[in-house]
């Protein structure tokens, strides 16, 4: 077991600076909005988990299954040795399923919950006792430096769980630019993505019927009266989430049910009735829509393996340009298909 714990050479970010110039910045703003980095504090990092459990949230389970039918596919086409480098690796749980294939020389998860990255490096280290094991407590939206021992080491860096679609699109293309700027030349990404399905099946994965991912949304007031000095009336807001069709995309909002005012890190804020706090996108993606995000962002798609229903890929991409014209697409249990990049 390798555990790194030079705090220095970590780069531990600001995080209280951060979340509280993005709070007092985005309830000043119009429309209101906080960035969806700012949900996972311990609580809802745990909920976020609960999430993943739940009968509508299709997302991990399906990602999970792909990876698990991939997995050799994917070690052949990596080949061993490269280090794996997670971005916002949260509780790893999908990550053993990569390991065990790749059998990489180093793992290094990357969150800004500093409990759950280090309890999720441990519960690593149990199962791969031999794995060098580097995490990193920074925000993965920011440039970054890759640790000392592996940054001379080929990289594949691993982004599950459709992250990427809370983004924007030109934040999208920015992050996969820092991404590969960070895991240098001859790297190579593996990256999930939600696609575009019916509303019917989307929003319930986003409005579940036991209510966690309401409270998964009311837990960042929460963190903000916790950390921030807020008094916000956390019983003044409901959780609102709703399908974007023009922009192909889910949208979580925190709505005040009555006219409220309140303070936060000594600032006071009054919002009325029926006015929303913007809280999360969730970008859905079409195959090509998909291919084009990550060209744009430096990477080259090689490969790429959906569901049968289409309602979930994994794509396996590749640092710079592509080294042929041609890129192939399965669904596990089937056999290869090539189509055009």
């Amino acid at each position: 077991m390798l555990l790194y714990k030079n705090e220095a050479e970590l780069r531990i970010a600001a995080v209280d600076t951060a979340f509280r110039r993005d709070v007092l910045n985005g309830l000043a703003a119009r429309p209101r909005s906080i960035p969806a980095r700012w949900f996972y504090n311990r609580t809802g990092s745990e909920l976020f988990e609960a999430i993943t459990t739940l009968p509508e949230y299709y997302v991990t389970r399906t990602e999970r299954s792909l990876l698990s039918s991939a997995a050799c596919e994917i070690a052949e086409l990596t080949g061993r040795g490269r280090a794996i480098i997670e971005f916002g690796s949260g509780c790893s749980t999908k990550t053993p399923i990569l390991l065990s294939a790749v059998r990489p020389a180093a793992y290094v998860p990357i969150d800004v919950s500093k409990e759950i990255l280090w309890a999720s490096a441990e519960r690593i280290s149990q199962s791969f006792p031999d794995l060098p094991i580097y995490p990193l407590e920074v925000d993965f939206t920011q440039p970054l430096r890759l640790p000392g021992p592996v940054a001379s080491t080929p990289t594949l860096g691993f982004f599950p769980g459709s992250t990427i679609g809370n983004l924007l699109v030109p934040q999208a293309v920015d992050l996969l630019r820092s991404m590969a700027a960070a895991l240098g030349s001859d790297s190579m990404l593996l990256i999930g993505v939600d696609q575009v399905k019916d509303a019917d099946i989307l929003l319930p994965a986003y409005n579940d019927a036991q209510g966690v991912t309401a409270a998964f949304n009311l837990n960042l007031l929460r963190r903000i009266n916790a950390e921030l000095e807020g008094s916000v009336p956390v019983d003044a807001f409901r959780h609102v989430a709703y399908w974007n069709d023009s922009e192909a995309r889910v949208e979580m909002h925190l709505e005040a049910v009555r006219t409220v005012q309140f303070e936060v890190a000594g600032r006071r804020f009054a919002m009325a009735k029926g006015e929303t706090i913007h809280t999360e996108n969730s970008l859905k993606y079409g195959p090509q829509d998909a291919r084009v995000l990550l060209q744009a962002g430096g990477w080259s798609p090689i490969a790429d393996w959906s569901d049968q229903h289409g309602l979930f890929s994994l794509i396996l991409a590749i640092e710079g340009p592509p080294p042929t014209a041609t890129c192939f697409h399965r669904q596990p249990g089937l056999p290869w298909s090539k189509g055009m990049q």
